[in-house]
């Protein structure tokens, strides 16, 4: 087997809407994926397929080799969906404990809770936690297995920053163990921080599967970072002008080279330059709708 997950032409409909429209993804051992797309793109949709929850209406979908509706194909499987339910009146270690004995080897639970940050709630009644220590603890139940590839659907939906932070910690560990990661996110930055192939799903469709670094490399806008007491918004190729604090000035350009020619021979007084490539965020809007970065953006300059 050389694929751990392998969707081939899959369709899905609910009634009219189509979901996915001929979608193929390969997810290799070891591989952490992350994968973006607007509210409704079929993100949740492909991974339920993934976990056998849903069939698909025409296509294949295969789980470590196997069918993902056999639940022996599923044995090494961990998944942490959009909502979680749990019981409200059983304690954390209770909740940790019911789902191991469903696995050959289970992490012990006091090492999972560790891990999660968990540990001192593991004697309170899961209704009483907050959202982000319910967060914690469903993506914390994913891992419980041992498993060979974890499928996380907004799995740090509610946290705050450092609930965010222990989490993508957590995951790291589990792939640099050669776990496989496939994952979703309305959180750019999480994409960035974590993945190392990024797949771009809209309207059911897949736009891009690449490599993080490819797709960074596809946006061609660029960010002019540099401080300056003059207002450089006006100088010719300039689509777009932030100030920050002080006199730091991020310009935005499809050309940083030209730009920075301009400033040179205008004469303008500036220091700390610096050339930035794009952001995951750029890049997503990009690809979404092509032009829209620099398009609007000399729109609105005009």
């Amino acid at each position: 087997m050389t694929e751990v997950v392998e969707v081939s032409g899959v369709t899905r409909r609910f009634g009219e809407v189509l979901a996915l429209d001929d979608v193929s993804l390969a997810v290799g051992p070891g591989e952490l994926v992350g994968m973006l797309g607007p509210n409704g793109a079929g993100k949740s949709t492909l991974l339920s397929l993934v976990s056998g929850q849903r069939k698909p209406d025409s296509g294949t979908v295969r789980l470590l080799g196997g069918d993902p509706r056999d639940p022996a194909s599923r044995v090494s499987l961990g998944i942490t969906p959009q909502e979680t339910g749990l019981p409200a009146t059983l304690r954390v270690h209770e909740v940790v404990d019911f789902v191991a004995q469903h696995y050959p080897s289970p992490l012990p639970t006091g090492e999972l809770l560790e891990l999660f940050g968990l540990r001192d709630l593991a004697r309170r009644q899961t209704g009483s936690l907050s959202g982000g220590q319910k967060r914690r603890l469903a993506v914390a139940l994913s891992l419980v297995g041992r498993p060979r590839v974890v499928l996380l659907d907004e799995p740090t939906t509610g946290l705050d920053v450092s609930g965010r932070a222990a989490l993508w910690d957590a995951i790291r560990d589990y792939h640099a163990e050669g776990g496989t990661v496939l994952l979703t996110s309305h959180y750019l930055e999480e994409v960035q921080a974590l993945a190392e192939r990024v797949v771009v799903i809209d309207h059911g469709r897949v736009l891009t599967d690449d490599t993080l670094d490819a797709v960074l490399r596809r946006v061609s806008v660029r960010r002019v970072v540099v401080s300056s007491s003059a207002d450089l918004g006006g100088l010719p190729g300039v689509a777009r002008a932030e100030r920050e604090a002080g006199d730091r000035q991020v310009l935005w350009t499809a050309d940083s080279d030209a730009l920075v020619r301009e400033l040179v021979g205008s004469g303008t007084d500036f220091a700390g330059l610096e050339i930035r490539g794009a952001t995951l965020e750029e890049a997503f809007a990009e690809l979404v709708t092509p032009g829209a970065l620099v398009g609007a953006s000399e729109g609105e300059a005009r």
